[in-house]
């Protein structure tokens, strides 16, 4: 397991290039999200509820599995030397507490006059898009 961040310069990230983690959500997570939002929409938290919901089980919020994007982009790349700027989100199915997925980013495009660069952010199993959008990140230090 990371418990570092990654520090590597904007130079040693080619286009392409592919960054990623596995997570495991569990409902003691769902519960430490409710109480740090105040959100305790109960399709998160009872499975019952979520259930007869027509769910299989609860649901993972959708910003609790989007905030994986911030260690991304905080752990891998850029890492230590970035800074996060923009991430759009689009909630393509339902994440289940005790589902294994893989967080993926892959760098599309580098701005080198600003050190610069955009990424393909999907959170994915291996037959499912969960969440998908595009991230950008800033390199705040040159090496």
């Amino acid at each position: 397991m990371l418990i570092e961040p990654i520090s590597q310069s904007y130079n040693e990230i080619s286009v392409d290039d592919i960054f990623s983690f596995p997570h495991t959500f569990t409902l003691d997570q769902l519960s430490l999200f409710s109480d740090l939002t105040g959100d305790k929409n109960p399709i998160h938290l009872d499975e019952e509820f979520s259930r007869n919901s027509g769910f299989e089980t609860n649901l993972v919020y959708g910003m609790l599995s989007a905030s994986l994007f911030s260690k991304l982009i905080g752990m891998y790349c850029p890492g230590k030397n970035g800074l996060y700027l923009s991430q759009t989100l689009d909630f393509k199915k339902p994440i289940y507490i005790d589902e294994e997925v893989i967080v993926r980013g892959t760098v599309t495009k580098k701005f080198d006059k600003f050190q610069m660069l955009k990424m393909k952010t999907e959170i994915i199993d291996q037959k499912n898009i969960f969440v998908s959008g595009e991230a950008s990140a800033k390199f705040i230090v040159n090496e």
